[in-house]
């Protein structure tokens, strides 16, 4: 049997936990447990190995899913998520380029504007910017 749960009165004070953390098993601790569950014959060992270690009967079902697949063969950690492609040379490159054609581009439409604006002052002054002072005096 379970002690009661006390209410705390008004002059205590009320203790907030911190969240829980995910638990991390190692796989020799997955693996140890599997050997104990194995073992397991008596009606209740099962439940009470299982209320020892602080588990629930699914995380055991899982961890033997795991065994029969292989997964917990190899010892070393397994990233999750997709594998990692090898970069390839031809990608880095394209990219390096692309970046390059951004910058050149950004480049051509600021003197783009530029000339557009030189051709109005032109058209307003009748004057051509690129005509040098000694230029003008000869006309």
């Amino acid at each position: 049997m379970y002690p009661a749960a006390s209410v705390p009165s008004e002059d205590q004070e009320v203790e907030v936990l911190t969240k829980a953390k995910r638990r991390n098993f190692t796989i020799e601790y997955k693996l140890g447990v599997l050997r104990d569950a194995d073992r397991c014959r008596a009606p209740g060992e099962l439940g009470a190995l299982l209320r020892r270690e602080g588990l629930y009967s699914s995380q055991l079902y899982r961890w033997r899913r795991a065994r029969e697949r292989g997964e917990l063969a190899g010892h070393g950690s397994r990233k999750r998520g997709p594998k990692a492609r090898p970069v390839d040379e031809r990608d880095k490159r394209i990219a390096q380029l692309e970046r390059e054609k951004r910058k050149l581009e950004g480049r051509l439409t600021r003197a783009e504007g530029l000339i557009e604006a030189q051709k109005k002052i032109v058209q307003l002054f009748g004057t051509d910017p690129t005509q040098t002072d000694q230029d003008n005096e000869r006309s």
